[in-house]
């Protein structure tokens, strides 16, 4: 555990990342105690820095189990120097290049409901502000912009739906197995506090919106079992969220899904995961039997709110 006293981030002391990272694949493969990660980074100097010399990435409670650079595998002391608190690669190219990183994380064991974590079953993320570093080593820092594809691998029994930003592009079933997958791709680059992944066995109300231009958006609102009959509200909200984004600032959504998912279990109130918000589930169902209009009233609020993040 961290005992050292936080130090202030000042403006005055912004510096931009020596390297930028164009696109990120990662194959989760969720297990309660034993996760493995293997992310694919496409990278790069930034142009704009003179002598970007070597590179470091954030880490944190997270095992590595290996690091290939352009399809070389990498030797510690070597090539690399591995902390706490990140990973310095000693002499990276000077040239775009891809990194392959696969790390172990232990979601049973994360209390903090940082990161990657497992709670009453569900596997969830929370990566504002520095959460993603303890899912892979990463510049995680809101200045670097990706496109993200992300396959998620997980027992069928256990987690049925596995989510995560962007467009649905594969589901199915490994043969022999009864573990399934699903693969996601969200074209828009985003920093990596804004990635989501949740895997778990949820129920869901479904609707769609129709955008100014004509395209039909599915929409889902996952929840706890026995809790979908308390989430029309939300849902309700989001639809006037999205239909006074448009006629007020010509704003249509500009993915094929949305889906929020409520868990008892979030450390925040809400978070605006591109395509993916999530949110704790008191902040998501209501009924007029036992909700007051104060608290209709915040769940409207706070849908719109993390919806009108989207921009």
């Amino acid at each position: 555990m961290k005992t050292d006293t936080p130090r202030p981030i000042n403006l005055k002391d912004y510096k931009p990342p020596s390297y930028l990272i164009d696109e990120v694949s990662l194959d989760v493969h969720l297990d309660p105690n034993r996760t493995r990660v293997h992310a694919t980074l496409s990278m790069r100097p930034n142009p704009g820095i003179k002598a970007a010399g070597p590179l470091r990435l954030d880490g944190e409670q997270i095992e590595l189990e290996l690091i290939r650079l352009d399809n070389v595998e990498l030797t510690r002391k070597k090539d690399y120097v591995l902390n706490e608190s990140g990973l310095t690669l000693k002499a990276p190219p000077k040239k775009p290049f891809r990194l392959e990183i696969v790390t172990n994380i232990d979601p049973e064991a994360n209390k903090s409901l940082s990161g990657l974590y497992l709670s009453r079953g569900i596997y969830c993320t929370q990566c504002e502000a520095h959460g993603f570093r303890r899912i892979t080593y990463f510049l995680d820092r809101p200045d670097v912009l990706s496109t993200y594809t992300v396959r998620i691998e997980a027992d069928a029994d256990v987690a049925p739906v596995l989510l995560s930003n962007g467009n649905l592009v594969e589901r199915g079933t490994l043969k022999k197995s009864n573990r399934n997958f699903a693969v996601w791709h969200d074209p828009h680059p985003k920093p990596c506090y804004l990635f989501a992944l949740v895997g778990g066995d949820l129920a869901s109300i479904n609707s769609t919106f129709n955008t100014c231009s004509g395209r039909n958006v599915e929409l889902r609102v996952y929840v706890e079992h026995g809790k979908q009959d308390r989430a029309a509200w939300a849902m309700d909200s989001l639809k006037r969220s999205m239909a006074w984004d448009e006629k007020r600032f010509g704003r249509e959504y500009d993915l094929d899904i949305f889906n929020i998912v409520a868990v008892s279990d979030f450390n925040m109130g809400a978070m605006e995961n591109k395509g993916l918000n999530i949110f704790n589930d008191r902040l998501v169902l209501a009924s007029p039997e036992t909700a007051t209009d104060t608290i209709f009233e915040a769940i409207e609020s706070v849908v719109a709110h993390e919806y009108f993040h989207n921009w």
